[in-house]
């Protein structure tokens, strides 16, 4: 399974792709897409075409976006939005189911805390992908989450096969 984590951001989109063989977790690449300056439609559009030059290049398999909550203020909080439907969008373009989880659920399979701080974060993920140069804290984060996901997806298959087993 190839799994790519998306940050979303407006400014900065963070993401990291990640390969899941059995239990070990092999870090593909990681990056940051950036909308630069322009008006709103412009920044998105430059988010989806470079989200979707990733894509293309690294082929995930399945993919993983962080929920977001409220920002400070409403109009933030639409920006923000509107980013995460890039973020969304893209990966269904290609098929892909698209996972969600909340900052604290990806904490808590990184790291082991639901309210762990940014520094334990890159901590884990530098520890569970040794040698991985993290291209700043946005694809840090993306990564966190493509860990997260590979987590959780182990747990349902090991779930499923369990049920499997118990039926036959």
């Amino acid at each position: 399974m190839r799994v790519i984590g998306i940050d979303p951001g407006l400014r900065n989109l963070g993401w990291g792709v990640i390969d899941v063989v059995s239990s070990n977790l092999t870090h593909v690449a990681n990056g940051v897409c950036r909308s630069g300056q322009g008006s709103q439609p412009e920044r998105l559009h430059r988010l989806h075409l470079e989200l979707t030059r990733v894509m293309e290049c690294y082929t995930p398999t399945t993919a993983a976006v962080e929920k977001t909550f409220v920002n400070k203020d409403g109009a933030g909080t639409l920006k923000l939005g509107q980013a995460r439907g890039v973020c969304l969008l893209v990966p269904a373009q290609f098929g892909l189911d698209v996972a969600e989880y909340a900052p604290n659920t990806i904490k808590k399979a990184v790291v082991g805390v639901g309210h762990a701080e940014k520094e334990q974060v890159a901590h884990m993920v530098k520890l569970q992908l040794p040698g991985t140069i993290l291209n700043g804290p946005d694809a840090t984060d993306a990564l966190a989450i493509a860990m997260a996901h590979a987590c959780h997806a182990r747990c349902a298959g090991s779930l499923d096969a369990a049920v499997a087993r118990a039926l036959s």
